[in-house]
């Protein structure tokens, strides 16, 4: 289990990291194991790139892809619309706000 993204979430704290080679800030809302035994993370990615073009929205994240993690000083107010605890895609729930 990835202490920096659980911490990320308890404290509601923005994280960064390099993904699909593009730097990316996120808001991290969700950690945890999907059904096929994958490390996933849901988070809202307020700025960096995305191979689609849209740097802002929700996104899923492979841990296994995620380097360089860094936990930022920069914190975040509340959840963002459109999140609902108890994600779907993961079978065991890690952390979540």
């Amino acid at each position: 289990m990835n202490t920096i993204i659980t911490s990320a979430i308890r404290n509601k704290q923005c994280i960064s990291f390099n993904y699909d080679g593009y730097q990316r800030i996120i808001e991290p809302h969700a950690y945890g194991i999907s059904s096929k035994g994958k490390e996933l993370m849901r988070g809202f990615q307020t700025d960096g790139g995305h191979v689609s073009g849209h740097t802002d929205g929700w996104h899923l994240f492979s841990i296994e892809k995620i380097t360089f993690l860094n936990l930022l000083d920069t914190n975040f107010s509340e959840q963002r619309d459109g999140y609902k605890r108890g994600d779907s895609t993961m079978s065991t729930i890690y952390a979540e706000l």
